[in-house]
């Protein structure tokens, strides 16, 4: 009994020893939401850049007040926080959000309402709220651009000259906020709100501002965020260089992906007939609309040519229901993010269709749910 007493108090002893793990604490009070209850969305990037979303949470609130407590031992977390409507909740998504980043064990306050809120947290958020500030005019005048953009579709009085005209302003203004971010970024380059900042700003400017950022910067507490955006322009470039060379009859990238079953497939074993690598995923609209004419060709030429269909940012879960409810009766593989075939063949938009000729040439390239394509079979097999 004795040794049972002195082993449960090791035991606990050990377990006091661990370190806990941390958590971040969003608490605060926002005026103005009707429902009294938020929603929100959480991105996060681990040392290697790899970004995690969350789903889709409700928060709820009592007098405006709410608290939110995430689980993040490791990594800073960028937070979404919507409004939630009375009635359509996809509706929510197209409002500007609450965008704070927290810290690992940081507790941050916010505070105002939805269209000015100030957050407060620590060194990085006092920064931040002194860049909004500075910004606040340019900020506003897009805001003021986006709202007459949707009145004018909603009254049906948005021509193309007055869509030219709010996009210029719109972008003049834009240029404004970009001008103050890159002012602090090269007065600051040791900064996290540095890497913030540069992440933010689209490739073009961050591929022009991260050679400025110090190596303290680089490797500080952004630093998934940092690698994330060099990662995604590096992968900018690669497809830049592919894209130039999937052309009609130029030879196409060879590859091997998993099949429904598990199984290798590569895109070799298929020579000597037309195939049609089809890049889809379940969550694109376009795809799902043109399903039913690819069934139709894929029925009237199948004695002729293959198709592949190339599952793109789906999980394979998603992946195998999409190809079981709709029924896809051809060939499928998933792309992942170790082989990123989408790379390799520069694609940029979804579904895209490449038709490679039996010795294993491009023919065809359409982007787009695109007649032109179904007019191109027929006069191939013709």
């Amino acid at each position: 009994m004795k040794k049972n007493v002195c082993l449960l108090a090791a035991a606990l002893l050990a377990a006091a020893c661990q370190p806990s793990a941390q958590r971040t604490t969003i608490e605060g009070t926002l005026e103005g939401v009707e429902s009294d209850t938020l929603l929100m969305r959480s991105v996060s990037y681990d040392a290697q850049g790899r970004r995690d979303a969350s789903r889709l949470d409700t928060v709820p609130m009592q007098a405006g007040r709410f608290s939110i407590s995430l689980p993040n031992d490791s990594t800073p977390t960028e937070v979404y926080l919507y409004a939630k409507p009375k009635g359509n909740l996809a509706m929510s998504m197209t409002v500007r959000p609450v965008t704070t980043l927290v810290f690992p064990g940081q507790t941050v306050t916010l505070s105002g309402s939805m269209d000015n809120c100030l957050v407060e947290g620590g060194d990085f958020h006092r920064a931040m709220n002194e860049i909004k500030e500075q910004t606040k005019p340019y900020t506003d005048r897009m805001n003021a651009v986006t709202a007459t953009l949707n009145e004018r579709q909603k009254n049906g009085t948005l021509d193309e000259a007055t869509m030219d005209s709010l996009r210029g302003a719109y972008n003049e203004a834009l240029d404004q906020v970009f001008g103050v971010h890159e002012a602090y970024i090269r007065q600051h380059p040791d900064d996290d709100l540095s890497v913030y900042l540069v992440s933010s700003m689209g490739q073009g400017k961050a591929k022009e501002l991260m050679p400025l950022l110090t190596d303290r910067a680089k490797n500080g507490a952004l630093k998934g965020l940092g690698l994330a955006m060099q990662k995604a322009i590096e992968e900018t470039q690669a497809r830049e260089k592919a894209r130039a060379q999937i052309v009609e009859g130029a030879e196409a990238p060879d590859f091997t992906l998993k099949d429904l079953k598990g199984n290798d497939l590569a895109l070799s074993s298929l020579r000597g007939k037309y195939v049609v690598l089809d890049f889809w995923g379940s969550w694109c609209g376009w795809c799902i609309k043109g399903i039913p004419d690819m069934k139709k060709y894929y029925t009237k030429y199948k004695d002729r040519m293959e198709i592949l269909g190339i599952d793109c940012r789906d999980t394979e879960e998603a992946w195998k229901k999409a190809v079981e409810k709709h029924e896809l009766p051809w060939l499928h593989v998933r792309n992942t993010d170790e082989a990123d075939i989408t790379v390799k063949y520069g694609i940029q938009g979804y579904p895209t269709k490449i038709v490679i000729d039996p010795q294993g040439k491009i023919a065809k390239v359409v982007v787009g749910e695109d007649p032109a394509f179904y007019t191109y079979l027929d006069e191939l097999f013709k």
